[in-house]
């Protein structure tokens, strides 16, 4: 059996070996501490156990959201909740809580260019993130690129397998370009291949009926839509466009501005 080190260095040492960075970070702090507040070793050994696991956690959290490739400033803190449907603002909570994930339902947002619907799923995957679970962002077009590569180079299959992992994948924008029948092809066994196993967040200013352009023909989009929506939550976002109530803002501003110029110039 080894010694147990004899000095602070070869303690550091050791700690850096086991990979204990909260250890390490921590220890000498909370033995002073436990000195002063008279802990037994029990009490100093859990205090310590806790901060290396939520440290632990903490860097998992910030590896997950750097891998999800999410907006960074699409979050829950930055949506104006008083814009969403009354409806939608009920739904918030359970979307963000990760039951949707573990029910394998996946969670659709519908309505016009503006209304919010991408910064909503992203707020949705940070929460979902923020809850330890693997999620990817992408626009639709590159998860369509991803996989005619993969395609392309006969790896498809593990392609497949490398999206799988995720407990979610956020389809940005679906329908946004038209695509071609190869195109079709891949987005369909994506979506047919997570069907009952995992969750896809799919955003779209299409509506269902005008899926055909998608998926080009009455059979494939109809087997699509069947799969999405068989367990699913749907969202309709209404209402005016955030770009153009904030360009609306803007030019008010502007006019109040000019008018403020012109009035002290007129008073000069």
């Amino acid at each position: 059996m080894s010694a147990a080190p004899s000095t602070a260095d070869g303690l550091n040492l050791q700690l850096r070996a086991l990979k204990l960075p909260g250890f390490l970070a921590h220890h000498e702090e909370m033995a002073g501490r436990a000195e002063r507040e008279g802990w037994d070793f029990v009490r100093f050994l859990g205090e310590l156990v806790t901060l290396e696991l939520e440290e632990r956690r903490s860097r998992r959290i910030e590896r997950l959201r750097k891998n999800s490739g999410l907006p960074a400033e699409k979050t829950l803190a930055t949506l104006d909740l008083a814009r969403l449907p009354l409806k939608v603002q009920r739904q918030l909570p359970r979307l963000c809580d990760g039951s949707l994930l573990e029910q394998a339902e996946n969670l659709l947002a519908f309505g016009m260019p503006g209304r919010g619907k991408s910064h909503l799923v992203c707020a949705v995957g940070h929460e979902l993130v923020d809850r330890g679970y693997r999620v990817l962002f992408l626009p639709a077009y590159k998860l369509v690129q991803r996989l005619l590569v993969a395609k392309r180079d006969l790896v498809l299959e593990a392609a497949m397998r490398k999206l799988d992992r995720f407990d979610a994948v956020i389809i940005d924008d679906i329908g946004y370009t038209q695509q071609d029948r190869d195109e079709m092809e891949v987005l369909f066994n994506f979506l047919a291949e997570r069907y009952e196993r995992r969750s896809v967040l799919i955003t779209s200013n299409l509506v269902f009926s005008q899926w055909d352009k998608i998926f080009k023909d009455a059979m494939t989009t109809a087997a699509a839509i069947d799969r999405i929506v068989h367990h699913s939550v749907i969202l309709e976002l209404t209402g005016e466009s955030y770009r153009s109530d904030a360009a609306k803002k803007r030019n008010n501003a502007k006019g109040k501005q000019r008018a403020s110029t012109k009035k002290e110039e007129t008073t000069a």
